[in-house]
């Protein structure tokens, strides 16, 4: 029987993008069923009493080796990583702009605004480079951002990864059960799901 790997994430988050980029090869070297749960970082940090920025609350030795870690995982895979500008970012737009979006467009929007936010520094937060990854149907994708049903769809995934025991990205989660935080999981989550 196939495994299910969960992968919680949201576009803010350095490490989630560090993990977006190994997880599709992951579930294919594992035969996992791969499935993408979006969620609103800050929203769920909120909800859980964390800070929201946490990388304030860090010492400079703490905050030193965060950005020498990234760039070391970044350099260990081959990935491009340039820490943006705009740091935090608000990300609610793009992330609700993913889920107005037609599931098979879903995943190159995805791959896009991650690549468009930690490996060119772009603005996410800004509707013009939004409207520049989605394209020719940019205004009714970012008017559907505004229907109710899609903030509605945001808030639920969010407090499904809090009800899941989620508190930072990326989370893995195998089988629904077993809980990884951090893409430098990925060994232990490659173990579970070889079980």
């Amino acid at each position: 029987m196939a495994h299910t790997l969960e992968i919680y994430w949201d576009f803010s988050s350095p490490f989630a993008y560090l993990g977006a980029t190994q997880a599709r090869a992951l579930a294919e070297r594992t035969g996992a069923t791969l499935v993408w749960r979006p969620m609103l970082l800050g929203g769920l940090f909120k909800s859980i009493g964390q800070e929201t920025v946490p990388i304030n609350t860090w010492s400079d030795a703490k905050r030193r080796y965060y950005f020498d870690d990234m760039n070391r995982w970044a350099e260990f895979w081959g990935v491009p990583l340039k820490f943006p500008a705009v740091f935090p970012v608000n990300s609610i737009k793009a992330m609700r702009a993913y889920l107005a979006l037609p599931e098979d467009r879903r995943d190159g929007y995805r791959e896009a605004v991650f690549k468009a936010y930690w490996a060119e520094g772009k603005d996410i937060g800004d509707e013009a480079v939004l409207a520049e990854i989605l394209g020719g149907d940019a205004p009714a994708v970012l008017a559907r951002t505004q229907d109710p049903a899609v903030k509605q769809a945001l808030i639920d995934a969010t407090k499904r990864a809090e009800e899941q025991g989620v508190f930072g990205a990326p989370t893995w989660v195998v089988d629904g059960t077993e809980l990884y935080w951090g893409q430098d999981r990925i060994p232990l989550v490659e173990r579970a799901l070889r079980r």
